[in-house]
């Protein structure tokens, strides 16, 4: 089990520290939600997490088949609801690839993407969408 300390500092700031190894990330409100967007949002934090464990789990299994996916690059586009509760409704990844469309291992690297925790942990009423671009 791991553990994340949270304080709330004010002005609709807090602080986050991973228990294991110290490190700290602030968030903050973002301007459509009375914020001030000087941080990540609670919200943009999911989208976060959702495209670094996507690369993670590519990278693991890159890593075993001896695969270099130097300078793959993610970008997460977060929407949220227009209506109430206030939630996210759609993340749109795109994935730009340093390899080619047409190299043996393709199919295993979107299958580890889609079957990262983060992605599984996303709740169904969320659309993913998935854009691949490759070399």
């Amino acid at each position: 089990m791991i553990e994340i300390s949270i304080d709330y500092e004010g002005q609709l700031h807090c602080s986050a520290t991973h228990g294991p190894s110290g490190d700290s990330l602030a968030t903050d409100a973002p301007v459509d939600n009375n914020g001030l967007g000087e941080a990540f949002s609670p919200t943009d934090l999911v989208a976060t997490a959702l495209g670094t464990c996507m690369a993670t789990v590519m990278g693991i299994v890159a890593r075993q088949k001896e695969i270099s996916l130097e300078g793959m690059r993610l970008s997460v586009r977060k929407e949220m609801s227009g209506d109430s509760p206030r939630r996210i409704s759609k993340l749109e990844v795109e994935v730009d690839m340093p390899i080619s469309g047409d190299h043996p291992e393709c199919k295993v690297l979107q299958g580890a993407a889609l079957g990262c925790p983060v992605h599984h942990s996303i709740h169904p009423g969320i659309e993913v969408l998935l854009t691949w671009r490759w070399k």
